[in-house]
């Protein structure tokens, strides 16, 4: 289907920190069990700004960054075949954060693959959807509702799904705090209405347009992070990578209160008396994803309906569309999406229309 056109653009990370180059690589080929995607959409994470910046460890290099990826079969690798209700070509698929897990070790025994300490991760350990085309692991790809455009699905893939995670860790609280109002949180903001909790949005100090996005989703209240809310709160997550809030959020929920950190990178977490953590209070992480997860969440996505609030540029934006995400300068989730009206397509795909707030197709 390829043949005769060997090479695709990309942005490449070559070292930490450096700018990513507009590159012309070679189109990976699907090996076995993999599958080759065009890409349609990949939306921008913070996860991929700390990779970039090398604070997550184990990064092959080069690379391409991009975990939040929608687009379009385009070739099978041997054992992938076109049974009914598997993977074909010309299929919507979505690629997240967990690539491959082995499938042996205790964890993954224990349906908690995203502990697996041999775990690969796209856009860290594999390349990723900063490109116009990525291979990944057949059995790691979730179908997309077709409710969602393309570039309005992509957010759910990490933002979605780790704040689906991190909800389910809130376990049944009421008062619900989120700390960080962007990508993750305006997605659980959401969900967490739909099932009825009364939510608090803390934004950086002074983000009184954060604050009142937090409103226009639901927030009953919304301020800055460094304030205690008005009432007491059952649980908390933090989706801001910052550890001076973890002491701040164990003194906003109540007794038998939870604190949930959603991040997969978070600065020093300073020392705090035990009694702010007495009283049966919890703190504990989030980790990756597991397909389970994928799956409950790309089903319930639809049902509340979950909207995500974009905002695309093209691929060869990729480094501005960081240092906006950087500097706290978008609302809701940038999204890459390649130009392909001056390269080569291979079949035509059908188009999705793009809307800065949507949960479905015109």
């Amino acid at each position: 289907m390829l043949a005769g056109h060997a090479t695709m653009r990309a942005m490449v990370l070559s070292n930490p920190g450096e700018r990513l180059q507009w590159a012309e690589w070679a189109i990976p080929k699907p090996t076995l069990g993999e599958v080759l995607v065009k890409v349609a959409a990949c939306a921008v994470c913070r996860t991929d700004l700390h990779v970039f910046d090398g604070e997550i460890p184990g990064a092959k290099s080069p690379l391409i960054l991009g975990h939040e990826i929608v687009g379009t079969v385009m070739a099978l690798g041997e054992g992938v075949g076109n049974a009914p209700g598997g993977i074909g070509v010309g299929d919507r698929v979505g690629i997240p954060w967990l690539g491959w897990a082995c499938g042996e070790c205790r964890y993954c025994r224990s349906d908690r693959e995203n502990l697996c300490d041999q775990a690969r991760f796209t856009g860290h350990t594999i390349d990723g959807g900063y490109a116009e085309y990525t291979v990944a692991d057949a059995r790691f790809c979730f179908r997309i509702p077709d409710s969602y455009g393309d570039a309005e699905a992509a957010p759910l893939l990490c933002a979605g799904l780790i704040g689906h995670r991190a909800l389910i860790r809130a376990g049944s609280a009421h008062r619900l705090g989120l700390y960080g109002f962007g990508a993750a949180a305006h997605i659980v903001a959401q969900v967490a209405r739909h099932q009825g909790r009364e939510l608090y949005g803390f934004t950086r100090p002074g983000d009184l347009k954060g604050q009142e996005f937090a409103r226009s989703l639901g927030a009953v209240w919304a301020g800055d992070s460094t304030r205690l809310p008005p009432e007491s709160l059952d649980a908390a997550i933090l989706f801001a990578p910052i550890g001076t809030l973890v002491p701040q959020a164990l003194r906003a929920v109540a007794k038998g209160g939870t604190v949930v950190c959603a991040g997969i990178h978070m600065s020093d977490i300073p020392s705090f008396p035990y009694g702010i953590l007495w009283g049966e209070r919890e703190l504990c992480s989030v980790a990756n994803l597991t397909r389970r997860d994928g799956r409950q969440f790309l089903a319930l996505a639809p049902q509340v309906p979950v909207r995500t609030l974009i905002e695309t540029f093209p691929l060869s934006q990729a480094n501005e569309a960081l240092e906006r995400l950087r500097v706290g300068r978008l609302q809701g989730v940038a999204v890459l999406v390649p130009d392909y009206s001056d390269s080569v397509q291979p079949t035509p795909t059908s188009g999705h229309s793009r809307h800065r707030l949507s949960g479905g197709r015109d």
